[in-house]
């Protein structure tokens, strides 16, 4: 039983990996090779349907919904649509290598900001390991041949909105007794309706041009089906 436990852990682990990869480099297919540099809108399209697959997911009963006030569930949805929205722009104008490394940083950050506000202690070896990544982040950031001053500001505001987006998170989960799923279910419709609704005007400022107007070839249609 325990063996078969494990084996279940390790292979959704492994299927998690496989697919956050994959999503990556599809994601960055569709921007810097296909042409399809509206990161923004093609992220409001990927949480309109992952808010439809959970609400398939809770009507078979995989999970059950939990009600949460509206404030929370709009500030949560604000702060991790903008959240992802920017580290889908960072990856569009950075190489995959500083968009990874930017999602490391994420965690040596998360931890200042709950050191500095929260009061929370971290043993000597996690602040030795944070020492390490962070050194390494650095490294590989100033040798990076692609970086440049709009991709290394909009990873920085990535940076920042996921770690307040994280630290929300799990106080919320804690303070309501809700699981990530729950949680996820219901801010996901406002996240997607902040995109939608923004991403076209994003998109365009930062482009200059207009997902309106660009020609849906199959292989884009096919990668953004793909990412979604």
């Amino acid at each position: 039983m325990t063996a078969g436990l494990q084996l279940g852990v390790i292979g959704s682990l492994a299927l998690s990996v496989a697919s956050s990869v994959a999503i990556v480099i599809c994601n960055k297919a569709l921007i810097s090779t296909l042409g399809f540099p509206f990161a923004t809108t093609l992220t409001s399209w990927h949480l309109m349907v992952t808010y439809c697959t959970l609400h398939v997911a809770q009507r078979l009963h995989f999970f059950e919904p939990k009600a949460i006030d509206g404030h929370t569930v709009i500030l949560f949805g604000f702060l991790n649509g903008t959240s992802i929205g920017l580290l889908n722009l960072s990856l569009g104008f950075n190489s995959i290598g500083f968009y990874q490394m930017t999602k490391l940083a994420i965690i040596p950050f998360t931890v200042l900001l709950e050191t500095i506000f929260l009061n929370k202690r971290f043993s000597e070896t996690i602040k030795l390991s944070l020492m390490v990544l962070l050194l390494g982040v650095g490294i590989a950031s100033v040798t990076d041949l692609e970086l440049n001053l709009l991709g290394s500001v909009l990873s920085g505001l990535a940076i920042a909105t996921t770690c307040v987006g994280q630290i929300l998170t799990n106080t919320i989960q804690k303070k309501l007794k809700v699981s990530s799923t729950q949680l996820l279910y219901q801010s996901a419709p406002y996240q997607a309706a902040i995109l939608f609704a923004t991403g076209p005007f994003v998109d365009r400022l930062l482009t200059n041009r207009s997902v309106f107007a660009h020609k849906y070839t199959t292989p884009v249609v096919v990668c953004s089906e793909y990412f979604m």
